[in-house]
């Protein structure tokens, strides 16, 4: 199958099932291109990069030990974010296994480069708490916004692109395109989400993970969820 049939195929399952993460890893693997290695070169640059490729356990371990995350103070983003997954009924390694699925072709990578792509798939979920956009469609498209603005995948554009139209044609007259365009801003002015310590960051409270990344409010997004009883997901109240 050439890359476009393939991209086609999986944007037209997305469509019809917009919980098929699998088909948004065919996206991205199909037009990453060398955005993965340049998003890999600036990440190691980062102030914690070298301490967070030499740990031996890794970020998802964290995300998993729920005691742990439980035993964290109120208002830490380890506590936000263990009450996000409860509510959402996720799990931290959720989107392994539709990574592994996605995944069309073995790419050469250096044990460093998979420990760091494998990271910034685990910590998607992180990134939702941070920034305040739930996992309704919008908020994902949103999330997807800022997203880009840090790592550079094409394929997230065509995702956005795609996810736009069909909400516009679905909700119109909601303002989505303004929200996605927010998200793009806030991504620009967020300071680096890929190499941030999250292990660190989990143990803190959430009001200062955001004033440290640089993240702010979501305006417009917010103000649609409030006009949108639909969209008052529990996964935005708690990154709250």
């Amino acid at each position: 199958m050439g890359k476009i049939a393939k991209i086609r195929g999986a944007i037209k399952q997305l469509i019809a099932d917009k919980e098929d993460t699998k088909q948004v890893f065919i996206i991205l693997e199909a037009l990453s291109g060398n955005s993965g290695l340049r998003a890999f070169k600036r990440f190691k640059k980062t102030p914690h990069a070298q301490d967070i490729l030499a740990a031996k356990k890794p970020l998802v371990e964290y995300l998993k030990d729920r005691a742990w995350l439980e035993s964290l103070p109120e208002g830490s983003l380890g506590r936000a974010y263990a009450r996000f997954t409860e509510v959402e009924q996720i799990t931290a390694d959720g989107l392994t296994e539709a990574s592994v699925e996605g995944r069309e072709e073995e790419r050469e990578m250096s044990a460093a480069q998979i420990k760091y792509h494998e990271r910034q798939r685990d910590a998607h979920d992180l990134w939702h708490v941070s920034t305040g956009y739930g996992r309704d469609g919008l908020g994902e498209l949103c999330l997807l916004a800022v997203t880009w603005r840090q790592l550079g995948n094409p394929g997230l554009l065509v995702i956005i692109l795609f996810g736009y139209l069909v909400s516009r044609k679905e909700a119109p007259g909601l303002g989505i395109g303004h929200a996605i365009m927010e998200g793009f801003r806030l991504g620009k002015a967020a300071k680096g989400l890929p190499g941030a310590h999250w292990e660190h960051l989990l143990t803190q409270p959430l009001k200062d993970v955001r004033a440290t990344l640089g993240i702010h409010p979501p305006t417009r997004y917010r103000k649609i969820v409030d006009a949108t009883p639909d969209l008052q997901t529990a996964g935005y109240v708690a990154a709250e």
